[in-house]
């Protein structure tokens, strides 16, 4: 996987205005393989307005970084979600990287 470093993350995140940039699932276990998506949560301000399309474009650009495919969610789908152990597990084992 291609590495990427705080710069880059801190770089990305300015340019789509992410308040909080996080990964989850086995990105940070020890079950990470090289066929291994990369989980990413992020949080957007309340205003962001983004859009069906930008938000694949962002996927799209992650993947491109990531040299591997990307599971994308926002924290406010991930709040509002009726899977409540999918929701928990998320939020009390994903890992901050960068916050605004």
């Amino acid at each position: 996987m291609d590495e990427l470093n705080s710069e880059t993350i801190t770089s990305f995140c300015h340019s789509w205005k992410i308040k909080e940039f996080s990964f989850f699932g086995s990105y940070l276990r020890d079950d990470f393989t090289p066929q291994s998506d990369v989980d990413i949560l992020i949080d957007l301000p309340q205003n962001h307005g983004l859009g069906l399309f930008e938000f694949v474009r962002m996927k799209e650009e992650l993947e491109k970084m990531l040299g591997r495919k990307v599971d994308l969610l926002t924290k406010s789908s991930v709040l509002k979600s009726k899977n409540s152990i999918r929701r928990d597990e998320i939020l009390k084992s994903h890992k901050v990287i960068y916050e605004s």
